[in-house]
């Protein structure tokens, strides 16, 4: 045996005639290759009589020793005399001190190995801290510069420019910082990305701005790669704060749009309040108009109708967009919005201000909401945002919509961006979380056959099961949403705007409920290191959950999406016989017969399975019957004599149920024909990641297409197989799909996916 070790200090120590007697047996010819198993046997714990017998029958029958060597191995698997600690640390040493011997490998002795359940050479290369050089994990196919121009789009150069900027080493992302700090921090930031102009690049070109809304909004979204606290603030400050001046207001208030861009006035949008959240209508803060000052006055009635979480509010906020029921005498106009200054030029709250801190909040405490009350505060006349109903001099209210309940839905409608951005920044974040966990998936090794190098856990179909589908989704949500923006930014006409309202409330919904989702996974798919702050997933889902119920609760916005749905129903609910019904959904029944063909419902051919027809004839089928079905129940109920609120309110879960369903069948629609005028080189590509996600959603909902007769066993099944199927091929190009989010390194900032050093 070569470079052998002298014995230590440690074996001249008391009792240790154990340790003298085995290392003399550690000289037998022949043994010395085995000393790793005997290593590993002894240091998972005490074997057994029945193990012992094990090994060394293994042994003697898998070489070929001689008599004095197997003695010597009979002196280590003596179960009356088993190695102490420190014998255990004197054969590790030895093992040491013959590294490159080991390393070379043994043929024999792997056999061994294997009749014993291990693998020799991993078992040698754990010992000596070594790791066997492997090749890395390549990916072929799909085009990672043709994915992230699809995805960029027309505003590809103002998110490279916004890219840039949040590269800038003062952009970087720190942890274990204070409340206080992170709030300076985030202000600091976006003060520097109003400094680049991204503030006023929405807004008209004649009142100062850059002229380019989708530009404005592209910026927007990638802002919420970076940091969410900032996408918050960004949003509140440029998009609720300036949009709701520039929308809401006129001419007049225009002199504020300036300053509100360049952050010189920061501000909030003061709407939602204790005791009203998502039902704006009922708000109870109040702005009565005094014709002796000409002022309103605006108050806080109670503790409920304070403004709460309103951000900017409890450290920058200067002047607030502050929504309340506007009075004139002692008749009440419905919900409109005022200027109200909140803070003087110290930092102060003015006179009749009250603002108190929300506190630490589970993630984006970069943001600093607030609560406000207001005591009798008096503000101009002129401050009333008048665009959809005025106060004279005099006190005479006008409105061009005469409706108030219109003039409500018009004000609010002219907010639906707020719901798109939202929408488009939280997908970053499932951006965000993916590119970390498919790159860290892609060169993190576990397992692996015996004898052979670990392999990466992307290739683990458990990991292939909750990423791949998860990229999938992120492509086709985000081509939704680049379609509903188009159209929002199309000049919509009323009834057009209608059905933009629609879609941006359950693309709101469906999308960040999938962000929410997909972030756990790629935690869980990080393991330990998607727990540590420097990895950023960890953040991105505390940050990230609190979409789900902000610009609107999820739950109350599918209902939003439902009732949309129920129009066609909404003038006859109270006189409508049953007939009415009835031949309705008659009328989507012959729409479906195809859908119930028996010879459909149980084909399990691929061709058919990943035929578009097909599956835009199962979504639709789920979205008209579940339509026909809530109709029925909500019909039988108003005959009855139910109120029509406690109408709605039975039939919740169904209504949830059809929103979502309303949703899939958009997204489907809207990727099918993005799919159509994308890059020849991509199309192939994005076609598998369509597939994916509706069979995907075909999936999940597996059982209600059973139970409703659209689809058999062994067609679910086959679904289940095809999904799987998919990811497994489409893993491939798992690192393209993930680079052509066009994240770069500096702004994403993990070190596991970056191969930065971690700080932490």
């Amino acid at each position: 045996m070569r470079g052998r070790a002298p014995l230590p200090l440690s074996f001249y120590t008391p009792c240790s005639f154990n340790r003298f007697r085995m290392a003399h047996t550690l000289d037998a010819p022949g043994l010395a290759p085995f000393l790793p198993l005997l290593y590993v046997a002894w240091a998972d714990g005490e074997l057994t009589q029945p193990e012992l017998d094990a090994f060394r029958d293994a042994i003697h029958r898998h070489s070929e020793l001689d008599q004095g060597t197997l003695a010597a191995l009979d002196d280590w698997l003596d179960p009356a005399s088993p190695p102490d600690a420190a014998d255990l640390e004197f054969l590790l040493e030895r093992i040491h001190a013959d590294r490159e011997h080991y390393l070379a490998g043994n043929e024999r002795v792997e056999d061994v190995a294997a009749a014993l359940g291990m693998s020799y050479g991993e078992t040698v290369r754990e010992l000596l801290g070594e790791t066997r050089p492997a090749p890395p994990h390549t990916f072929t196919g799909g085009d990672a510069a043709l994915l992230q121009a699809l995805l960029d789009g027309p505003e590809a150069a103002t998110r490279q420019r916004m890219r840039a900027v949040l590269s800038r080493p003062q952009f970087a992302h720190r942890a274990g910082l204070t409340t206080a700090q992170h709030r300076q921090l985030v202000f600091d930031w976006i003060r520097e990305v109003a400094r680049e102009g991204f503030g006023s690049l929405g807004l008209p070109r004649e009142l100062g701005g850059g002229g380019d809304v989708a530009g404005f909004l592209a910026g927007f979204e990638t802002l919420g790669t970076h940091d969410a606290s900032l996408a918050v603030k960004f949003g509140v400050q440029f998009g609720l704060f300036g949009g709701s001046i520039q929308l809401l207001g006129t001419e007049r208030h225009h002199r504020y749009l300036k300053a509100a861009a360049t952050l010189e006035l920061p501000g909030c949008f003061a709407m939602s309040e204790l005791g009203h959240g998502s039902n704006v209508r009922d708000i109870r803060t109040e702005a009565r108009f005094d014709p002796a000052t000409d002022e309103f006055i605006v108050h806080t009635p109670d503790d409920d109708a304070r403004k709460d979480w309103i951000g900017n509010a409890a450290v920058h906020g200067r002047m607030a967009t502050v929504f309340a029921q506007l009075y004139t005498g002692d008749t009440c106009h419905g919900v409109h919005a005022l200027l109200v200054p909140l803070r003087g030029p110290a930092g102060e709250p003015l006179p009749g201000v009250r603002i108190a801190d929300c506190g630490e909040k589970m993630g984006l405490n970069g943001v600093d909401n607030g609560k406000i009350w207001f005591d009798h505060v008096r503000v101009p006349r002129e401050n009333l945002l008048n665009r959809y109903g005025d106060v004279a001099r005099d006190g005479s209210y006008t409105s061009p919509i005469a409706s108030p309940s219109a003039r409500f839905f018009t004000m609010l409608g002219t907010l639906v961006g707020g719901r798109i951005s939202v929408a488009k920044f939280a997908l970053s974040a499932a951006k965000t979380g993916l590119t970390v966990a498919v790159r860290y998936s892609a060169v993190r090794r576990q397992f692996g056959p015996t004898g052979a190098a670990e392999r990466p856990i992307l290739e683990y179909q458990t990991h292939q099961r909750r990423l791949i589908p998860a990229i999938a989704t992120t492509y086709v949500a985000d081509l939704a949403l680049k379609a509903l923006t188009d159209r929002y930014l199309g000049s919509p006409g009323p009834e057009e705007q209608r059905e933009i309202e629609s879609d941006a409330a359950g693309l709101k919904a469906w999308v960040t409920w999938h962000v929410t989702r997909t972030l756990q996974d790629c935690r869980e798919c990080c393991g330990g290191q998607g727990f540590l702050v420097v990895n950023r997933i960890g953040q991105l889902k505390s940050d990230s959950d609190i979409y789900t119920t902000f610009e609107g609760d999820n739950t109350v916005l599918m209902q939003l999406v439902a009732k949309g749905l129920l129009t066609e129903y909404r003038q006859q609910f109270g006189s409508m016989r049953l007939g009415g019904v009835i031949r309705y959904v008659a009328r989507s029944a012959r729409r479906r017969l195809s859908t119930l063909n028996p010879v459909i419902v149980r084909n399990t051919d691929e061709d058919h399975l990943r035929d578009p027809d097909e599956q835009e004839k199962l979504l639709r089928y789920r979205r008209d019957r579940l339509l026909g079905s809530v109709a029925r129940r909500l019909k039988r109920r108003l005959d009855n004599g139910t109120d029509p609120f406690d109408a709605f309110r039975e039939c919740q879960d169904h209504l949830l149920a059809l929103g979502r369903a309303q949703v899939e069948v958009l997204m489907a629609r809207e990727a099918r024909a993005a799919l159509a005028r994308a890059p020849e080189g991509v199309q192939p590509l994005l076609r598998d990641l369509v597939d994916l996600h509706v069979l995907s959603c075909l999936e999940r909902d597996a059982g209600w297409f059973q139970a409703a007769g659209a689809m058999e066993g062994n067609k679910a099944k086959a679904i289940r197989e095809l999904v799987l199927r998919l990811a497994e091929e489409l893993t491939e190009d798992a690192i393209s799909l993930v680079q052509g989010f066009g994240i770069p390194d500096a702004i994403l900032g993990a070190p596991i996916a970056t191969g930065a050093p971690s700080t932490s």
